[in-house]
């Protein structure tokens, strides 16, 4: 069963509820960059930081690195993305429109909506040419062709320029993996789709290094399954995952097999690659101590022998994940008993930006202290959002917009016996513990699952 497009109802909601907003929109937005807002960004981190566990804090094999942005220019020769990075583009000289080559099944001309670049007769599309996708800037006081320099467009390969580094500080043997969470940018020329594709964008890369002499193909059906399995996790639909290889023609000349992990946008987005776990061989240690000249070998002291390791890589969008929760949870659904329905967002609790809402039922009687007290109380252990503003009814519609799984009101039996109502956003089902329970009961159902 196909799933619905979502996407404009989206991005509605996301700018309203302050998940994502248009990079600098008061002066016009810049194209395809977007700002996280309060919830966005806590849902963001709250993904973030469940990769990092998976990868690092649950495991002796994996370390942690950041890299920086900027780095030799070497580093981008002897990778390849100098040369080699590139699309093919054409202009249209009527409108002044830019296309991938080989994307324009998938474009429209915007003039005429309606039509493909190229299928009328306004168009004059020029001769493609490539066009690379690396931001150009330079370092120090003047613009000179020796002080050149890239925003990285992706951060594996300052993982590859520190393997021995990392490997030598840590003593880790063969296999271990080294994993960052940064950002990195592409100059799209056809970015699009909300967050989906964007100039500036988050990666979560781990690259694990192992033995070219031994069970390097069981290692990459190793990840396979552990990083499928990662995204079941976060509340992703089964049905809306799937395994897309890597053809002949797909694959990268230096790969020797890629799979992508692939979730169902709904709608004309369909499925769209999330993650990519592709065993790159080696190529990238075997490149890098080509260009500088340095040894990138591992010494196996017991055997007596280096090698220059193999790299399974896995590599995942935390916007584009972002962007499948937000689609996965999304719903509208009838309320029994109400005339009016409602907006869920119904993101794993571990994720959800706001944890519990917390509302005095009415504005007197001693509620709305009760209620801040509490609240002042929970912050320091997870995210509360304190609402005392309209009926009781809109306060658990606006939670629920925004995924809070649990709602909590005081009233006038709290009051007397110091219970509060709890109530679940999936199933609506509402029960009375005590006050002095609450932290307990949300810390239990909000844990990383």
């Amino acid at each position: 069963m196909p799933h619905p497009d979502v996407m404009d109802k989206l991005v509605s909601l996301c700018k309203r509820r302050g998940f994502i907003f248009q990079s600098s929109e008061i002066y016009g937005g810049t194209g395809s960059v977007w700002d996280y807002g309060p919830l966005g960004v806590e849902l963001k981190k709250n993904v973030k930081d469940r990769w990092w566990h998976a990868m690092v804090r649950s495991r002796d094999d994996i370390e942690g690195l950041d890299a920086a942005i900027l780095m030799n220019p070497r580093v981008w020769e002897a990778s390849g993305h100098v040369s080699g990075f590139t699309d093919p583009l054409v202009d249209c000289k009527a409108c002044k429109a830019r296309f991938r080559a080989d994307k324009l099944e998938d474009a429209r001309c915007p003039r005429k909506p309606s039509r493909r670049p190229g299928e009328h007769t306004d168009c004059q599309l020029t001769e493609p040419r490539q066009f690379n996708l690396m931001f150009k800037t330079f370092m120090g006081p003047v613009e000179e062709s020796a002080a050149v320099v890239y925003l990285r467009p992706e951060t594996a390969q300052g993982i590859y320029v520190n393997f021995l580094n990392v490997q030598q500080a840590t003593r880790q043997k063969v296999p271990f993996g080294i994993a960052q969470i940064g950002k990195a940018f592409r100059n799209e020329i056809t970015p699009g789709n909300f967050i989906f594709r964007t100039r500036e964008f988050e990666q979560m890369e781990m690259q694990f290094f192992v033995d070219p002499n031994g069970d390097h193909m069981q290692w990459f059906e190793f990840w396979k399954a552990q990083r499928m399995a990662w995204h079941a996790s976060l509340g992703l639909q089964h049905d809306r995952l799937l395994f897309h290889q890597h053809s002949p023609e797909e694959l990268a000349h230096y790969a020797r097999a890629a799979f992508d992990i692939q979730f169902d946008f709904g709608g004309g987005l369909g499925f769209q690659e999330i993650e990519g776990v592709h065993h790159r061989g080696d190529f990238d240690l075997g490149r890098h101590q080509e260009y500088s000249g340095k040894k990138l070998e591992y010494f196996d002291q017991p055997n007596n022998r280096r090698f220059v390791p193999f790299v399974i890589e896995t590599s995942v969008g935390a916007d584009r994940t972002t962007l499948a929760l937000l689609a996965n949870g999304y719903r509208e659904e009838a309320v029994p008993g109400e005339d009016e329905g409602r907006v869920v967002l119904g993101l794993h609790p571990s994720l959800a930006p706001i944890k519990a809402g917390i509302f005095p039922l009415v504005k007197k009687d001693g509620m709305p202290e009760f209620a801040a007290k509490l609240a002042g109380e929970l912050r320091p252990h997870f995210p509360v959002f304190y609402d005392e503003s309209g009926a009781i009814g809109r306060r658990y519609r606006r939670q629920d917009e925004v995924g809070t799984p649990f709602c909590l009101t005081i009233d006038g039996e709290t009051m007397l016996n110091g219970t509060v109502t709890v109530r679940d956003r999936d199933s609506l089902r509402q029960e009375r513990i005590a006050a002095d329970a609450v932290r307990d009961y949300v810390s239990a159902r909000v844990g990383n699952g």
